[in-house]
């Protein structure tokens, strides 16, 4: 039997990298996509890159959108700053509808490819406030899925996979860790400068540390000077 296809979403990030490598444990044929949206914290999608072939992508790309034009978020809009202390609710870092913009369009490619499954990294115990990240959002988005395309109304049912859903942050990295994930070439840091070292002071980067705290393994992010 041939393997079958996925479309993995890849970040850069640790999240991200794992549910690659979970997709292709689990034996899928994994193409990767990655998106240019204008993020100030450009050095991920040099990180999505190495990630994806390091851990086999047979196919990577990298989508150029332009979320600047909409703004409405720390990570699109350099007049709003990062924030380095906990805040409650939603926070700034929130960017639009990304994630359903970009689900369209790994979406679109997977129906291209044959692919019934797409993967993406999100996780609902550190998932930083982001609502586009909760279960109950990527079982509506499946629910759609199969409704709006060739391939659902067709019979082939698609299936968007996010095995780190109910995950600590220490129990991703102890499952990517055992499937072989180099944490040390992802970059998760909102602020990460061109060389891709983190600030160590953004939520992303506080949830990252706890997470090799939590693990038990030795935290190889590189950090920048001072």
């Amino acid at each position: 039997m041939p393997q079958p296809n996925a479309v993995v979403m890849v970040s850069g990030g640790l999240d991200s990298t794992t549910a690659l490598a979970i997709a292709r444990d689990e034996g899928f044929v994994c193409h990767t996509i990655s998106f240019d949206y204008g993020q100030r914290h450009r050095a991920e999608l040099k990180a999505a890159e190495h990630t994806a072939r390091s851990l086999g992508s047979v196919e990577h790309k990298v989508v150029t959108l332009d979320l600047n034009t909409i703004g409405g978020s720390a990570l699109t809009d350099q007049s709003i700053d990062v924030p380095e202390s906990h805040t409650e609710g939603i926070p700034v870092t929130y960017v639009p509808a990304r994630n359903t913009i970009f689900l369209s369009i790994a979406l679109g490619w997977a129906e291209v490819l044959g692919a019934n499954d797409i993967f993406i990294g999100v996780n609902a115990v550190d998932y930083s406030g982001y609502p586009d990240c909760r279960p109950e959002y990527v079982a509506a988005y499946e629910t759609m899925a199969n409704l709006a395309t060739r391939s659902g109304v067709e019979g082939q049912k698609l299936s968007i996979r996010a095995p780190l859903m109910r995950w600590s942050k220490g129990e991703i990295i102890r499952r990517g860790t055992a499937l072989g994930v180099d944490y040390g070439l992802t970059v998760s840091c909102y602020q990460a400068n061109e060389a891709g070292e983190a600030c160590g002071r953004c939520d992303s980067c506080r949830l990252r540390r706890a997470g090799f705290e939590e693990a038990g393994l030795p935290d190889p992010t590189r950090y920048q000077a001072g």
